[in-house]
């Protein structure tokens, strides 16, 4: 009976030079030396790096695209580190050979983008930071406005709270950095229900929502107007 013989693997990739992790324990073809670490197939032969040329060479792991690109870049000479994979029957890169002096230029060039990357994430921050200073301002203003009669540290206290960035209350949400009316005067709502009626109490002692709000709409209205609120009576 003919035997089927499996498929035959994928041959090591010829794009450039190419060096080879071996799954087994191989032995140079010239010199003897033994176990490599990384060889060189010449004519069918496993050969040292160092019978190769390529012994002064460093292994930079796969992984910092970047780090590995400026490496090549930066040395005259390198190589690419393969491996096959018995389960996918293929070879599969796992890193490059660089000289020492390029991959040490390569890794300047890296650090130098890594703190270009963190003074331009500082001033991003800064400049939201300012942003974020002048919207709650505005915000203050514009419930001073409505709210006329309302504490100034109040008033304040409310627009920072309500516009912290990515907390997803009213003043970070459309109508909020529009500074509309609707948005303002919500925010004032909530910031009363919560510290001038026992609104957190009843919600604690099991009320349901709704009927809380309702029970203490007297309450809030009672404090806008105070506050000189003139416009229509919001809900509680």
């Amino acid at each position: 009976m003919a035997v089927t013989a499996g498929p035959a693997p994928t041959p090591v990739p010829r794009t450039g030079l190419v060096v080879v992790q071996p799954l087994r324990r191989k032995h140079c073809a010239a010199c003897r030396r033994g176990p490599l670490r990384f060889l060189v197939l010449e004519e069918g032969a496993p050969h040292c790096l160092d019978c190769v040329d390529l012994g002064h060479l460093v292994f930079l792991p796969r992984g910092d695209t970047a780090l590995t690109r400026r490496s090549r870049e930066e040395s005259g000479l390198s190589a690419v580190v393969v491996r096959f994979n018995r389960r996918k029957g293929r070879y599969e890169r796992q890193g490059v050979l660089v000289e020492e002096a390029g991959l040490a230029r390569a890794e300047q060039r890296c650090l130098a983008d890594a703190e270009a990357r963190r003074r331009r994430r500082a001033r991003d921050a800064r400049r939201r930071a300012e942003q974020d200073v002048r919207f709650a301002e505005a915000f203050a203003a514009e419930i001073l406005r409505l709210f006329p009669r309302c504490p100034a540290d109040r008033a304040h206290a409310i627009a920072a709270h309500a516009s912290v960035r990515g907390s997803g209350r009213v003043g970070r949400s459309a109508e909020g950095r529009a500074l509309s009316e609707r948005a303002v005067v919500s925010a004032v709502v909530a910031s009363v229900r919560h510290l001038e009626t026992p609104y957190d109490a009843l919600l604690m002692n099991g009320t349901a929502r709704p009927e809380a709000r309702r029970r203490i709409a007297p309450g809030v209205a009672a404090v806008l107007r105070e506050w000189g609120w003139r416009g229509a009576g919001p809900g509680a």
